[in-house]
């Protein structure tokens, strides 16, 4: 089992958008394998702190419940608004009590903006739930103090029964309750297809489909 750098021992990384606890990150062994730090340098441009190929299995009461995966971590802690940046992407697996990958949390890079317990997800954003839900985007946002995730971006979701599609999102920190903003399609399942265009799903939504928002469930509506 790899370490997880010093810094993550005080943190909690990744939103438990996939997994309904919030991950403590907890190092097995220290070392300083894999990390470079800088001083008087400019703080605002350069990284305090620069650790390579992060990987690491993280236990939760004996049991692996977690694989993190980053191939370059920036530490920003000195600037005025202390940030870490994860510029080459950032992978999230759940696992369940028999090492099986539950929920996936991806995207091409990450910032974790410390003094606003913000996190941003940019670039290929893809998360499935723990219940087999999928959520495509460009951007999305978890902030730690409100306990919700919501992307102002385009937005693709998949479930079991339908095929949602809108601009601005909002949800709990599970992603099981959710409310699509602006809806541009909703299709059934079996309608959908890889490659299919925004224009072509409209083209194919059920008539009297909910244009304004649409929920997950009735009480966020």
């Amino acid at each position: 089992m790899h370490s997880i750098p010093s810094p993550l021992r005080t943190m909690r990384l990744l939103p438990v958008i996939v997994a309904g606890t919030v991950i403590a990150l907890t190092a097995s062994c220290g070392g300083d394998e894999g990390r470079e730090y800088t001083s008087n340098v400019d703080s605002e441009n350069f990284a305090t702190m620069t650790t390579r190929n992060v990987e690491s299995l993280v236990s939760d009461s004996g049991i692996t419940r977690y694989r993190i995966v980053a191939p370059l971590w920036l530490v920003y802690d000195e600037a005025r608004e202390p940030r870490w940046r994860f510029p080459e992407g950032l992978r999230l697996e759940r696992f369940d009590d028999f090492f099986t990958r539950e929920a996936t949390v991806e995207c091409d890079s990450a910032t974790y903006f410390k003094n606003k317990q913000l996190w941003r997800l940019d670039g290929h954003v893809s998360v499935v739930n723990t219940i087999g839900e999928r959520f495509l985007t460009q951007q999305l946002y978890w902030d730690q103090r409100q306990q919700t995730v919501y992307s102002d971006s385009f937005i693709h979701i998949e479930r079991a029964d339908r095929v949602m599609e809108g601009y601005g999102f909002t949800s709990n920190q599970q992603m099981t309750r959710f409310k699509v903003n602006n809806v541009s399609a909703i299709l059934p399942a079996n309608q959908f297809r890889p490659g299919l265009t925004r224009t072509d799903s409209a083209a194919v939504n059920p008539p009297g489909a909910p244009r304004d928002s649409v929920s997950s469930n009735p009480e966020m509506s």
